[in-house]
């Protein structure tokens, strides 16, 4: 494999936003070096995560799973993607079918989700939702020892998801690779996770605001893969607009620039991550 690729390991190009000119999102990423991992938030998209690995196998592979702001009614994470594919209750049965693909590197996106978490007693019981939900895909992981693609999102500036996430895993992450997508945790959580083993993604938030530079410093890069989360979170350059697979490249110079490596070192360092993680080459 080219040593200049670039691996976008949590995207969603296999969302309803795409289905006008997927094809020509794919083709940029191609000519920007980068692969990528498609991203299930349920099992349609899961599915159609497999799919669109199946359609590019050699730049795209799958990961699926049931994203926890699915996990109560009323609390869907993206309720343009519910309209046009459907809210759908979870069945860990339903995502063990998909998950022995050969396709499929990881299960998730999946974890924790207190954002949107209602004011009022029925918090808690949002929460014991969410926290089955994810522990039934983490023991799925660990039944097909794959790595784990974690969501995990704080009410504000607290730590609570990030806290009950680090008991519900407990020292799991030694035996399996977890990956803290989006990450967003303050330092002094920040250190526990890497005593712990985990890995944790960036994606391009980190291009314009520099509230992560703290924690990116003190994590070693060979902990550290990025992400798109396409079509969320477009990086500084195209702010506003639907963010692709083939933007991870201005995410890449800016961790370089934070990281004091050589671009092509820090390309060769993560895709060394990647394959150490996922086993794609």
């Amino acid at each position: 494999m080219d040593k200049n690729i670039l691996f976008d390991v949590h995207g969603h190009p296999q969302f309803p936003v795409y289905d006008g000119d997927r094809d020509a999102v794919i083709r940029r990423a191609q000519e920007a070096g980068v692969k990528m991992i498609a991203v299930g938030t349920q099992f349609s998209t899961s599915r159609a995560a497999i799919d669109l690995s199946r359609q590019y196998p050699e730049d795209v592979w799958a990961a699926v799973g049931y994203h926890p702001g699915h996990s109560n009614e009323n609390s869907h994470h993206d309720k343009k993607e519910q309209r046009e594919t459907g809210q759908e209750l979870f069945d860990i049965g339903q995502f063990r079918k998909l998950a022995g693909d050969e396709k499929v590197v990881a299960i998730g996106e999946c974890g924790l989700d207190y954002f949107r978490l209602p004011d009022n007693f029925d918090a808690y019981k949002f929460k014991k939702n969410q926290e089955k939900v994810f522990q039934e895909q983490f023991n799925l992981a660990l039944d097909l020892k794959k790595p784990l693609m974690v969501h995990c999102r704080p009410s504000n500036k607290t730590q609570d998801s990030y806290l009950d996430l680090m008991d519900l895993v407990g020292k799991a992450s030694l035996d399996l690779p977890v990956i803290l997508h989006f990450y967003a945790g303050l330092p002094e959580i920040t250190k526990k996770f890497v005593d712990r083993g985990f890995y944790f993604t960036f994606g391009g938030v980190i291009t314009f605001s520099d509230d992560y530079n703290e924690s990116i410093e003190s994590i070693p890069v060979e902990r550290i893969m990025l992400e798109t989360d396409c079509p969320y979170v477009a990086p500084k350059s195209r702010r506003g607009k639907r963010n692709e697979p083939a933007f991870v490249v201005e995410v890449a110079q800016k961790m370089a620039k934070l990281k004091k490596l050589p671009l092509d070192s820090l390309i060769e360092k993560l895709r060394e991550n990647v394959n150490g993680v996922f086993k794609i080459f």
